[in-house]
């Protein structure tokens, strides 16, 4: 099944990609750029933006894990009915002003930006949608409610991605310890465990600095 996907109106893609921009740019000490993400994530994703409630129906989706089915499916049903309850006129016209406010002051290429959980955000996106066809919706549905649900045999592949980010993360410490600054280690550490745990960890953190920073 291929369904057509437009990352730049999929919210919770480009919230992601502006995790990840900002998360570059304080590694670089961009503090210029980095101030200019933090002020579009809190312009349009701050807790009454419209923006903002679209963006926890699909974090409700893919930040879920370790889940059984049932609980799964419920969050699943829960999410579509709360997403039909905005506006999809409104939705569509605040990502535009998103959109020209990245291409304005961040450019383009946040846009190209790789985010580890793309598919699993399209996938939700298509299950959003009211162009859909009811079988597509099925399917969707039980995909996202697989990737919610951690059985055996992803458990273990788990384990084998923890030892190697452990070895990664020794050697990383080991050649960089006298190079960066104790906030960029930091971030970095959440950065390194943010392919273990879907990025909970890292966005967290960023969470927390945003609303720190006085802008």
């Amino acid at each position: 099944m291929k369904l057509r996907h437009n990352k730049k109106r999929n919210t919770a893609f480009i919230y992601e990609a502006l995790i990840v921009e900002a998360t570059v740019s304080m590694l670089k000490k961009d503090q210029h750029r980095h101030k200019k993400c933090v002020s579009i994530i809190k312009k349009h994703f701050g807790i009454d933006k419209i923006l903002s409630k679209e963006l926890q129906c699909y974090k409700s989706l893919y930040e879920n894990q370790n889940l059984n089915e049932e609980n799964s499916r419920r969050i699943t049903t829960e999410a579509r009915i709360q997403y039909k309850k905005i506006n999809n006129s409104q939705i569509f016209e605040l990502q535009t002003g998103l959109i020209n406010d990245i291409n304005k002051n961040l450019g383009n290429s946040v846009f190209n930006n790789f985010v580890p959980n793309y598919k699993t955000l399209a996938t939700i996106s298509q299950l959003f949608s009211d162009t859909t066809s009811p079988k597509n919706k099925v399917i969707l549905e039980n995909m996202i409610v697989n990737s919610m649900t951690l059985d055996k045999k992803s458990s273990d592949v788990v384990g084998v991605d923890l030892t190697t980010i452990n070895i990664f993360a020794n050697k990383f410490n080991d050649k960089y310890d006298n190079q960066l600054l104790p906030e960029q280690k930091e971030l970095l550490t959440y950065y390194i465990s943010s392919f273990s745990d879907n990025a909970l960890s890292l966005k967290t953190y960023l969470n927390e600095e945003i609303s720190r920073l006085k802008l």
